[in-house]
This record gives structure tokens, C-alpha cells and sequence, in this order.
């Protein structure tokens, strides 16, 4: 995806408080990007390119590298994430086992493909490789919360009793 097909979201007031805050919290220390944009992403969902700006320039290292960072590793992310974050495992065992029909059945039902999040960021839809729960598969995890054994035909079920 190129930098400008990213979708365009403005923190809130609020949000760029607490980034100011996170920032702050590391500004005098070595070796602190990864926490700083880990703790900025659990806050706000996602890192976009303002942020990265933000946190180069108020940390005295160029954008290059925080660009870098964010890129390079699988656990940041650049879209905005929904409240629900919805991995579904593809793993052979739970592809096998219907990890396809529910990647399908979310994506339909919630109108958005792997990779996006509802226009509403309450929900955010993902590909997992295998999460080594082949014992139980399919497998879904809803944020930090693992669901075994999913049916394809129940899946939504779990999905709106989230809120």
C-alpha cells in the first residue's frame, strides 16, 4: 500500500494529549522508539504518517527511521484498527477447518475486506498465519482473547456480543 492510498483519520484532541504525554515519558532515554510506538499504538490504534513525524522530530531521529521501524515490524500498523480487533487464524489445520468461511462470513457481514477496519473503528478485520492452536482450530482472536473451535455459521454471534 502506498503512503498516500492510506486512509485518512485525525487523532482527536484527546489522543494527541496522551502522544504528547507517551512521548514526553521517553523523550531523554536511549533505545526507546519500539515501546514509545508500541505505547502510542495501544492507545490510538495505529501509527499514521503525522504521528511518525511527530515522534522523529521530538525525539531528534529522522522520520527514515521511525518509518522504518513501523514498517518492519508485523505488529504496527498504519490503518487505524477498530476497538475489535478480529484475527482469524489461517493456519492449515483451521483453514482446513473453515478458517476461510470465516474470514468470508466477518468480511460480509461486517462489509470489509482483510486488512480494513469499519467506518466506524469498531471493528478490524485480519489474516493470521498459523497462532499454534492447531489442537482447537479454527481458531479467531478478538483482541488478546482466543476463541476455539469457531463455526463459520456462529462466528457473529460471538462477534456482536462484544458490544
Amino acid at each position: 500500500m502506498r503512503i498516500a492510498d492510506l486512509p485518512k483519520y485525525e487523532l482527536q484532541q484527546e489522543e494527541m494529549i496522551e502522544v504528547d504525554s507517551i512521548i514526553n515519558h521517553y523523550k531523554d532515554k536511549k533505545g526507546v522508539l519500539i515501546p514509545l510506538l508500541l505505547e502510542i499504538q495501544k492507545k490510538v490504534g495505529f501509527l499514521p504518517i503525522y504521528i511518525q513525524k511527530k515522534v522523529a522530530k521530538d525525539l531528534n531521529i529522522s522520520q527514515k527511521e521511525v518509518y522504518g521501524v513501523t514498517t518492519f515490524y508485523s505488529y504496527f500498523s498504519m490503518i487505524p484498527k477498530g476497538k475489535y480487533n478480529i484475527r482469524v487464524c489461517m493456519g492449515t489445520a483451521c483453514f482446513v477447518k473453515g478458517g476461510k468461511k470465516i474470514i468470508e462470513k466477518i468480511g460480509k457481514e461486517l462489509k470489509i475486506s482483510p486488512g480494513q477496519t469499519t467506518e466506524d473503528r469498531k471493528y478490524s478485520l485480519q489474516m493470521n498465519r498459523c497462532v499454534g492452536a492447531c489442537g482447537i482450530a479454527p481458531v479467531i482472536i478478538i483482541n488478546e482473547k482466543v476463541y476455539k473451535t469457531v463455526d463459520p455459521d456462529k462466528v457473529m454471534d460471538i462477534i456482536y456480543s462484544l458490544g
